[in-house]
């Protein structure tokens, strides 16, 4: 298949932000979307690949495609692709698919002629910080738990190999868009919505937080690495989040009166052997209900995380553009409008409080 237009390969293309990327892409570029999953984009300029990160022969496979369709050049290859459970299972999958599955893309693509190779990682890469230390991206490392931990050995793998390939290592926050679709922020929207007990206790320091960042910030700030990919420098990190790193208690605030008029939403300090306890006793508790919250998390309630985007303007020009702390209040009135469907679109149970007021709204 013979194009005019410089190809751009994305793994990870039925992700929401891989089909924001190839969207935005279309229009100037060949885009490539690499997914066990099919993109679900009708346009004819977009093509798909079928790979399984875990397997060599499947990457291997897929570039074989690639070249065969587009020839041996690439203008970049946006890396998304990467494993993510906050059921603490098939912890296997971080090294096959993020860690091994990054080599195996990386090995593939040095048989190409690539001009840059971006890899999204993940702020909580670095060490967490105190309330009012503002980090960056030389700050310390560490990844506390299963992903972060899996992205560190990721980032090391790509400086290892990426050979005469420029990389760009991204180091995103929790991504959520004007629907939410942000998996703890859904979470704490329902346990405040419907009053349940662990809308009230907390386990942690309620003035610590971190930041997010908006689906759109995000694929801005990628369209921007394509674009000026021939003056950036060969081997580059940047950080990609809100300077606002909003609080818990703030987001305990904002959608007690959002959702109930309150203006101060009741709260509790809990030890943490408690709230293991109680989480562990609510995960193992036959016939009922599994809870968002793992034993696991409760270690994680004292982080904080505030972020300066300074080498991001510097660089790219680049800076959100949006914020969360203004959104929350589009989040919650796009649950009110249809709560039955907003739980069935992130996935969330509904439970009897749910259906009842649901009915009453009706």
């Amino acid at each position: 298949m013979v194009t005019d237009k410089q190809v751009i390969v994305v793994t990870g293309s039925s992700g929401r932000v891989g089909t924001r990327i190839l969207e935005r892409l279309v229009d100037e570029y060949q885009p490539v979307g690499l997914d066990f999953v099919g993109i679900t984009q009708k346009d004819p300029n977009l093509e798909f690949v079928y790979v399984d990160l875990s397997s060599d022969k499947s990457v291997e496979c897929a570039f074989n495609r690639i070249r065969h369709l587009y020839g041996n050049k690439i203008s970049s290859i946006i890396h998304l692709a990467a494993f993510y459970s906050f059921s603490g299972e098939h912890l296997e999958l971080y090294d096959a698919i993020t860690v091994e599955g990054t080599r195996r893309v990386l090995r593939e693509a040095k048989k190409f002629e690539v001009e840059q190779f971006i890899f999204t990682s993940t702020m909580l890469v670095h060490e967490p910080s105190e309330r009012g230390v503002i980090q960056n991206e030389d700050s310390p490392i560490r990844g506390k738990w299963h992903y972060p931990a899996s992205k560190v050995r990721t980032e090391k793998v790509i400086r290892e190999e990426h050979g005469d390939i420029p990389y760009v290592i991204v180091r995103i926050a929790g991504c959520y868009d004007d629907e939410c679709n942000c998996i703890p922020i859904s979470q704490h929207i329902s346990r405040i919505y419907e009053k349940q007990l662990a809308s009230i206790v907390y386990p942690g320091d309620s003035s610590h937080g971190v930041p997010y960042t908006h689906f759109d910030d995000l694929t801005d700030m990628v369209m921007l690495l394509i674009h000026k990919r021939r003056e950036l420098q060969k081997e580059l990190v940047f950080l990609c989040c809100e300077e606002d790193s909003i609080t818990y208690r703030e987001l305990q605030t904002e959608f007690g009166q959002l959702l109930h008029g309150k203006e101060k939403w009741a709260m509790m300090w809990v030890p943490k052997f408690f709230a293991k306890f109680g989480a562990w006793v609510q995960n193992h508790t036959p016939f009922m209900q599994k809870p968002f919250i793992k034993p696991w998390m409760v270690d994680l309630a004292d982080d904080n995380y505030e972020f300066t985007m300074e080498k991001s303007r510097k660089v790219l020009d680049w800076s959100p553009k949006r914020s969360l702390r203004k959104t929350l209040p589009i989040l919650v009135e796009d649950m009110q409008k249809d709560p039955i469907a907003w739980y069935k679109r992130h996935n969330i149970p509904k439970s009897h409080y749910v259906k009842k007021h649901s009915k009453e709204k009706k």
